[in-house]
């Protein structure tokens, strides 16, 4: 029996396929190499002065549970004293962009007129970076200073996080002291910080998790992006000495 070897056309098709093989693999691993969308101002859903949306939870980070006290204790607020506070949690921010940047177009976007943000308290928190900024109208600014605005930001979120990423923790602090202040009650003061284990070593945080998930499907799929063409190869064309 004539054994009969691969063309020279056959061959460059077989090759031809396991590089579209490849190339196929090569594209998933960057789809899942890529790390959570990142979110920008117009991704952000529509909110005006008025609304009844107190709590835009882009990340996760809230439970369901907290996110309904949350919104119950703005929508009090709102009703008895005509203050309006916003809270926003995303993921990550757009490349170039800082929480600060963030935070003035979204407060910019939301409130386009002095009028409209003369009563609005907008507090937002990046949960991989876990920086956060506030946003205050005339208004409210005039009721919470600059400085007990920075001591939320520091202090109400800061510590929590801070703490091993207890977002809801620390939103729930800075509502209880936003929500007293914006209804004409004295400051209760910022929270003390716990002496606590060093949390950089027990909480693990989002981009670390991030990363090590995108590194699994790195190496997991450039394995079969090199073995799997091979063998396909080998089974098609024979292997060497054949």
């Amino acid at each position: 029996m004539i054994e009969q070897h691969p063309t020279t056309l056959q061959k460059q098709h077989v090759l031809q396929r396991l590089l579209f093989f490849t190339f196929t693999l090569f594209l998933a691993v960057g789809i899942f190499a890529l790390p959570a969308s990142a979110t920008g101002v117009y991704q952000m859903p529509q909110v005006s002065a008025g609304d009844s949306t107190w709590v835009i939870d882009e990340a996760d980070a809230i439970s369901r549970i907290n996110e309904g006290k949350l919104s119950r204790t703005f929508q009090n607020l709102a009703d008895n004293s005509g203050n309006e506070v916003r809270m926003a949690v995303i993921r990550r921010l757009d490349f170039g962009e800082t929480i600060d940047s963030f935070a003035d177009e979204l407060f910019d976007t939301w409130f386009p007129t002095d009028e409209a943000k003369a009563n609005q308290t907008l507090l937002i928190l990046d949960t991989l970076t876990n920086n956060s900024a506030i946003r205050t109208g005339e208004a409210a600014n005039a009721i919470l200073s600059d400085e007990i605005a920075q001591s939320i930001v520091e202090d109400n979120i800061g510590i929590p996080v801070r703490e091993g990423n207890k977002y809801n923790e620390a939103f729930l602090s800075a509502s209880n002291r936003l929500g007293e202040i914006l209804s004409g009650q004295p400051d209760p003061g910022a929270p003390v910080a716990r002496d606590t284990l060093d949390v950089e070593s027990t909480f693990t945080k989002a981009e670390e998790t991030d990363t090590a998930n995108s590194t699994i499907w790195v190496i997991g799929l450039l394995i079969a992006a090199t073995v799997i063409p091979m063998l396909t190869y080998f089974f098609y064309v024979g292997f060497p000495g054949r």
